[in-house]
């Protein structure tokens, strides 16, 4: 349990969410639902040897919706005294009886809310002195300093560990809640050759620091990334295969979530309007969520509202098969929640059997894309616009790095257009993918 690392225990904290949906029932909510929670963390960075930044953080909260008929009010609080837990209540009450009433506004269906909360194994406490996290992050530096002569400069190496613990609760007999836990190791560093600088980074995280890579190796790959970025240059406007590396290629999944989420379907402000069934993606693009993975960085037995989460395809042969939906949107749209109030759990895309270097060669000439800068995409139309830098390949091989250079085309075109996907899986947040090799986008350059 994780007591010991907390100023509150899952009891207490089961106790507070009681008080407040009696409470708020007592004061006539004819329903309500809260969230209490704390969370800890420490954060250490050191840049150039010295020790930069120590960051300690400890926090708790309360959050109560509370419906009178279907007029909504919601309030917060940080004050975990009764006194404060009864003001927060009255405030949500008061902020309810001034809304106007939305017939779809309410708690999550009853019969959708999770019975059964697997323990998914995603409290993995890291008892780190702060010493040894300063020495981690020094080895970390060191080691991408040692990566390559030329690196001249740093940003810093961070360590970081957090842990928190929640219930959420309703006032239809729900009632549940678990830790949780996220650590993580990042080097950023500067290559110099003459007046040329060029910075890249590397970062990883886990649940369990024990599935952490050694800090140094972390540390090398951010020096070796920066390094190889020396001598970029900008290339002639064209049109050519673009293969987005894994860490970059999964924003591309983050504008197919945003396309096809609630609260964008029902003010038709996507351009994947009523997709489901449709084939959107190549067919062989294959797109799960999986929310029941142990120590997954996304993974939860229930979401927001206490809906209780599923495996599921969410694209299969490149036919979209539903949406993300919490309680409100999917009622809005004359649906079913699909347990994505909050968010995503570990979306996949499945890979087609190739390695970076196969990516490479099955690319031949074209870009490869390592950072992406700027914000061009536009929700309502798919039109997408980023400036990015990275590599020009050739002969299926790295040439020289680019930079300066826009690419450009429609998210609707990119996602038919996926020839490949790699087994160069990243995890580092809710969506999981390799290299997304794509046919042909415009590249803006010189």
């Amino acid at each position: 349990m994780p007591d010991p690392h907390f100023s509150y225990s899952a009891d207490q904290l089961r106790q507070i969410a009681k008080d407040v949906l009696d409470y708020a029932v007592k004061r006539g909510a004819g329903a309500a639902d809260t969230e209490v929670s704390e969370g800890t963390g420490q954060t250490v960075t050191v840049r150039r040897g010295e020790v930069e930044t120590i960051e300690y953080n400890r926090d708790k909260g309360i959050g109560v919706t509370v419906y009178i008929g279907k007029q909504r009010g919601h309030a917060s609080t940080t004050d975990f005294s009764a006194q404060a837990v009864r003001d927060t209540v009255d405030a949500a009450l008061s902020i309810a009886r001034f809304t106007a009433a939305d017939e779809c506004a309410g708690l999550a269906d009853e019969d959708m809310l999770a019975r059964d909360v697997p323990d998914l194994d995603l409290w993995h406490p890291w008892a780190l002195p702060v010493e040894r996290a300063i020495e981690l992050a020094r080895a970390c530096e060191e080691a991408g300093f040692a990566a390559d002569r030329r690196l001249a400069n740093s940003e810093g190496a961070t360590i970081s560990t957090h842990g928190s613990h929640f219930i959420y609760g309703n006032t239809l007999g729900f009632l549940a809640g678990f830790p949780s836990s996220r650590h993580g190791v990042w080097c950023a560093l500067v290559a110099g050759r003459n007046d040329e600088m060029q910075r890249d980074d590397w970062y990883e995280t886990a649940r369990d620091a024990a599935e952490l890579p050694d800090p140094r190796a972390v540390g090398r790959r951010a020096g070796e990334r920066a390094a190889r970025r020396l001598g970029a240059r900008q290339i002639a406007t064209t049109q050519a295969p673009v293969l987005f590396e894994a860490p970059v290629a999964s924003s591309l999944l983050g504008h197919f979530v945003s396309a096809v989420s609630g609260g964008n379907l029902y003010r038709k402000s996507s351009f994947l309007l009523d997709c489901a069934g449709k084939a959107v993606f190549a067919p062989l693009a294959n797109l799960s969520e999986q929310p029941h993975v142990r120590r997954g960085l996304a993974s939860a037995p229930f979401d927001e509202e206490g809906v209780a989460t599923r495996a599921r395809e969410v694209v299969k042969d490149g036919v979209v098969q539903g949406y993300f939906l919490g309680s409100y949107s999917a009622r809005k749209l004359g649906l079913k929640s699909t347990g994505n109030a909050g968010g995503n759990h570990n979306l996949t895309l499945h890979d087609t059997g190739l390695d970076f270097p196969g990516l490479l060669r099955q690319m031949g000439a074209g870009l490869l894309v390592t950072e992406l800068l700027g914000q061009g995409v536009n929700a309502v139309t798919g039109d997408y616009s980023r400036g990015a830098a990275g590599f020009w390949v050739e002969n299926g091989e790295i040439a020289y790095p680019v930079q300066e250079i826009t690419i450009a085309g429609n998210l609707k075109d990119l996602f038919r257009g996926i020839v490949a996907v790699g087994n160069d899986l990243v995890r580092r947040g809710s969506r999981y993918c390799g290299s997304i090799l794509v046919e042909r986008m415009t590249i803006a350059g010189n």
